[in-house]
């Protein structure tokens, strides 16, 4: 009787890293630590937060195969986080490092084609042909692109408060729950660091608007741009299941699929986070 392999699982952005260890298709332990990012960190610091965070809640550092997806995971990248988990882990077999896009399309998608796109304070699309990405759409970041990302629907949003583009009631709630002058949001969107994730931290005002016309119609708006500049570039969009994973496809699930309906696409799953579909990917992989 073959034993079972022992899996380690990585999904990790910026800012946390969801690790799950996983044997025979079963969850053994999952534990958070923080970010890595190999464009903004060494080998070395990399793998100080594996031993500081990581090894120590760990059943064993014997790992058969290792899987870890994440943020600025690009080919010349690569080496680096392996280098780093090779440094702590003893790895008997495999290890892997993808990008969080490879994560995405492996969660949503499984082994079929699709089409897998991320719906977070950034957005991404790829085209799937069931093992590997075959066609990405630069997301090209909440200035030029991003569409219906968090960052895009925060800054569609400031826009029209500024601008006096929704109704009264509206503006008169958002002022009342953040209390920020004009001059504050500009300080915060052009001078100060990370724009992108103040933009972002008004999704909940969105959310909790949704049944404001006007807000309905932004994020409605906002998804059908991103499924016409991004998704529509994809063969097959028009026939392949179109899935979502993210925060924000999560949580704006229903005027996603009203997005799709009114673009003539086929809606595949939504997943708040990509952990699940990896491990049935992983558990069931030839």
């Amino acid at each position: 009787m073959n034993r079972e392999l022992t899996l380690l699982i990585a999904d990790s952005g910026s800012t946390k890293t969801d690790w799950c260890l996983v044997r025979g298709g079963r969850t053994i332990c999952e534990i958070k630590t923080g970010g890595t990012n190999p464009f903004f960190q060494t080998e070395e610091e990399i793998a100080g937060e594996i031993r500081s965070s990581l090894i120590d809640e760990l059943p064993s550092a014997d790992i058969d195969e290792v899987y870890f997806y994440g943020a600025g995971c690009t080919p010349e990248k690569l080496p680096v986080l392996e280098g780093a988990l090779r440094r702590h882990l003893r790895i008997h077999s495999h290890c892997e490092v993808a990008s969080d896009m490879l994560a995405a399309a492996r969660s949503l998608c499984g082994h079929e084609p699709g089409i897998a796109c991320i719906l977070g304070t950034g957005s991404n699309s790829c085209a799937y042909d069931g093992e590997r990405i075959v066609h990405n759409v630069s997301p090209l970041g909440f200035i030029l692109g991003d569409e219906g990302s968090g960052a895009v629907l925060g800054k569609l949003l400031l826009g029209d408060v500024l601008k006096h583009q929704l109704p009264q009631p509206v503006i008169d709630r958002f002022n009342e729950r953040y209390g920020l002058s004009n001059a504050e949001i500009i300080e915060r969107v052009y001078r100060q660091k990370l724009p992108n994730r103040f933009l972002a931290s008004f999704v909940p005002f969105l959310a909790d608007e949704m049944g404001e016309p006007a807000i309905h119609s932004l994020a409605v708006t906002a998804f059908r741009s991103f499924l016409q500049r991004n998704v529509k570039q994809y063969d097959g969009w028009d026939r392949l299941p179109v899935g979502f994973v993210g925060s924000v496809a999560f949580y704006f699930r229903d005027v996603l699929r009203e997005a799709l309906e009114a673009e003539g696409m086929t809606l595949g799953r939504i997943l708040q986070a990509p952990m699940d579909g990896l491990i049935e990917f992983h558990a069931d992989h030839p």
